[in-house]
């Protein structure tokens, strides 16, 4: 193995995660792949020949693998996915491995630390969708809200839930959230104000990118299709000024509530990565209309196990806090399903879309996504750690969401997806 990986590491050899990434030795964007603590420069195994067998694919590797986004590589066809994934597992374990022999160092010198990286968007975000699939996390808000009997609209369980976002305001980890200014109301039935949100608020998700060819405009993707067309996964903390929202969702929906900010994680983890975990979705009641209905597990349809978790911490305190433990299989509606939804009507799909899962909350107290409901809106504290409590984000509060699988003696993660609010700058 060229690299030693700790069984804790996110980014074992089942996993081989791509991103975008610079270094102060070369400072050009280019793809690499995250293996222990190493990052393998992509760009440069190209321009070795490791991937000029590759039917279909292997003229343009070198051009593909040295550009400033994934969007080119997620645009290929799936068997091209496979294929660069068994090259490069075959280098980094094979002492033999023709192209391995060939380098001067024994392939060291493709591998960069990721101690000595920055890390990038991973793709240019044409356009951005967030659904609302956790039926925990709609359950609860809408108790909130609406009551106990009124809990879920009427079409909740009969289709995915969704709304377009803002894809500009989509940032990678790392990147400060602005606290946002907007109209709310101060107390019920009184006329709105103008200030800044009082009520900021992280939300638990994760998000997959579309890859493959782009669907024609009028033309659907089918369930049996809807694999092929989704590159790969990584975490998501929509950003949330819940009494913006609360005051503009009606009658359209999400609006500046959600639009100044989106928090991706780096490393995109594909789905053959994810594969070994697959496991079946939660019941479904009523039965989904033959479209969206999935044959996986006798019918039940599909998803992934994947552990979540939000850390949180202030200004003042030296770690994170654990606040929330969850889990993408409480997911009631499937990232499969998101996708032929967001189709079924023609819209078509292009290279390097981003659809979010939306909030992933779990069954119990100690698994949900969001401060909305940890503090209930507001009713309860959440304990923070460093003697501290929250009722919702406060000024130079970090958030991180973190997420892995777990194999057998080995982790198939996702990284880190960290943002930290910084105070508003009202405009006037």
């Amino acid at each position: 193995m060229l690299v030693n990986v700790p069984q804790d590491s996110d980014f074992s050899i089942h996993n081989l995660p791509y991103g975008i990434f610079s270094d102060s030795v070369n400072t050009s964007k280019r793809v690499g792949v995250a293996i222990g603590d190493q990052v393998v420069d992509m760009s440069l195994l190209a321009k070795s020949g490791l991937f000029s067998e590759i039917q279909g694919f292997g003229g343009q590797a070198v051009e593909c693998f040295g550009k400033d986004c994934l969007n080119e590589f997620m645009g290929c066809d799936r068997r091209v996915w496979v294929a660069v994934r068994k090259e490069l597992t075959d280098f980094l374990q094979n002492e033999n491995n023709r192209v391995r022999k060939a380098l001067k160092n024994g392939g060291s010198e493709v591998l960069v630390p990721q101690s000595n990286v920055t890390m990038h968007l991973p793709a240019k975000i044409g356009d951005y969708t967030d659904f609302y699939a956790s039926k925990e996390h709609a359950t609860n808000v809408g108790v909130m809200f609406r009551g106990k009997e009124n809990a879920l609209n009427p079409n909740w369980t009969m289709l995915p839930v969704g709304y377009h976002g803002r894809a500009s305001s989509v940032v990678v980890s790392g990147t400060p959230i602005k606290r946002p200014c907007g109209q709310r109301v101060v107390s019920k039935g009184g006329p709105p104000v103008y200030g800044q949100c009082m009520k900021q608020d992280f939300e638990l998700e994760a998000a997959f990118f579309y890859g493959g060819k782009e669907n024609k405009l009028g033309e659907a993707i089918s369930m049996e299709n809807a694999r092929d067309h989704i590159f790969g996964m990584v975490l998501m903390n929509d950003w949330s000024a819940r009494d913006i929202q609360a005051y503009e969702y009606v009658p359209l929906g999400p609006f500046l509530g959600k639009n100044f900010g989106t928090t991706v994680s780096p490393w995109v983890v594909t789905l053959d990565a994810l594969e070994p975990f697959l496991t079946q979705l939660p019941e479904q009641d009523p039965k989904p209309m033959q479209y969206l209905a999935d044959g996986a597990f006798g019918g039940r349809g599909e998803t992934y196990d994947i552990n979540l978790m939000v850390g949180l911490k202030s200004k003042s305190a030296s770690s994170y806090t654990t606040v929330s433990r969850s889990n993408l299989k409480y997911m009631y509606w499937s990232i499969k399903q998101q996708l032929v939804h967001h189709t079924i009507n023609g819209c078509n799909m292009r290279p390097g879309d981003l659809c979010g899962t939306g909030t992933i909350s779990g069954p119990n107290d100690n698994s949900l996504g969001s401060m909305l409901e940890l503090s209930w809106n507001g009713t309860r504290n959440v304990d923070i750690g460093n003697g501290e409590t929250r009722i919702f984000l406060e000024d130079y509060d970090s958030v991180r969401l973190s997420g892995y699988c777990q194999g057998d003696g080995y982790r198939v993660g996702f990284g880190e997806c960290v943002g930290q609010i910084i105070p508003a700058t009202p405009m006037f």
